[in-house]
């Protein structure tokens, strides 16, 4: 059975906007939103009176906004994150009820942590949940918020990013393959980080701090580190790839920067890995084939 996957989009469609009124116009899907007639008005009045094909701007206003694919690129929900100084309130709709119960919020909540934390640098993410949203409150305490107050009306969980990123170390966050990197390829790839921007650097900062650090003289030869060679399944298609500094990218000999999504989605996954991984504007399953030539296992330690 697949592992529950889920891409968070900031591109709003117009498509979308009229998916997301169907949702919000079912009475169990907004039983305990508590906005939900003020967000369904809204989006109404934005389809009527906007002719625009992408209306991300529109949703943005006060917040960050997300549409929640599944691993077909079908829309299943959606987020909504909004920070307050240093800290950042998560609103979480699983908008498709033929989707409960199948562990894709908690997927959602874990790409929405990811986000506040290593994106928009929050302190601390807040959820408010309503007391008989069981479904809610199991995924946000399996995600390992902890309840910070409760009135009888609303539950108040919290996480930090301190204990966010312990957790995202101690592979308690998440159900993802292990992966592994260098402690070399780690100071590299973390100075790199802090002079680099965009959604594909998010996914490497998560990756990296979630990867187990291992000498460089101890990796496995089937691990997939910097300036690899690697063949791909990339869907019904096979593509060799080295994954390269941004320096060195070079898309027409197959050199992948690490800064790209595609590079940051292989990083560290050794042979026979499968990765669903959203790629541009649509989710790809990449089958890591085989490593054709590693640094380490060659004794080219300076690469």
């Amino acid at each position: 059975m697949s592992k529950p996957f889920i891409s968070l989009c900031p591109e709003i469609t117009r498509a979308d906007a009229l998916t997301l009124m169907d949702w919000l116009e079912d009475e169990r899907v907004i039983r305990y939103l508590s906005d939900s007639r003020h967000v369904s008005r809204f989006i109404e009045q934005v389809v009527g009176r906007v002719q625009l094909p992408i209306l991300t701007h529109l949703f943005n206003q006060g917040g960050r906004f997300f549409m929640a694919y599944d691993r077909h690129d079908v829309p299943v929900g959606f987020v909504r994150l909004v920070k307050t100084g240093p800290d950042c309130e998560i609103v979480l709709v699983i908008g498709n009820r033929d989707n409960w119960g199948r562990k894709l919020g908690a997927s959602a909540i874990h790409e929405g942590m990811k986000l506040a934390f290593l994106d928009m640098r929050a302190e601390k993410l807040i959820a408010k949940v309503h007391p008989d949203n069981a479904r809610s409150l199991k995924a946000f305490l399996r995600c390992g918020f902890l309840l910070e107050n409760e009135t009888p009306t609303i539950k108040s969980f919290a996480m930090t990013s301190e204990r966010y990123l312990r957790l995202l170390r101690e592979n308690a966050v998440g159900d993802s393959t292990d992966i592994y990197i260098t402690e070399i390829d780690k100071a590299r790839l973390s100075s790199l980080i802090a002079l680099e921007e965009g959604p594909a650097v998010v996914d490497l900062e998560h990756e990296i701090e979630r990867a187990i650090v291992v000498d460089p003289r101890q990796v496995g030869r089937n691990v997939v580190t910097m300036n690899s060679r690697a063949l791909l399944h990339l869907g019904d298609q096979e593509v060799e790839v080295s994954l390269v500094y941004p320096q060195d990218a070079d898309g027409s000999a197959g050199k992948l920067s690490v800064c790209s999504d595609f590079g940051a989605a292989i990083l560290g996954y050794q042979e026979g890995d499968a990765i669903d991984w959203r790629i541009s504007d649509r989710t790809r399953r990449i089958c890591i084939e085989k490593v054709l030539y590693q640094p380490e296992a060659a004794g080219d330690f300076h690469l």
